[in-house]
């Protein structure tokens, strides 16, 4: 089965975020009334597994192999099933 997860990964709170901050300031010279920004990658993976706890399995490893620091790193993902 073919199954499609979004993983969404953003600094930790108390990280500092100089991408976050450079965009707030700019929103702000631009007259926006925003407070703060925080900036967070996000990756389409599109997967085969047998289950979809076996694509969470999947998920959560390249999660903690490669696409989050876990000293400075939260993530989270959603996982469906592509339908053919």
């Amino acid at each position: 089965m073919k199954y499609i997860a979004r993983v969404e990964v953003a600094l930790k709170p108390g990280h500092i975020d100089p991408e976050g901050e450079t965009t707030k300031n700019a929103l702000v010279e631009l007259k926006y009334p925003v407070e703060s920004v925080r900036v967070s990658k996000v990756y389409e993976i599109v997967l085969k597994a047998n289950s979809i706890n076996e694509a969470k399995g999947i998920i959560e490893e390249m999660c903690r192999r490669l696409l989050a620091n876990p000293v400075k790193d939260d993530y989270r993902y959603n996982i469906e099933e592509i339908k053919p």
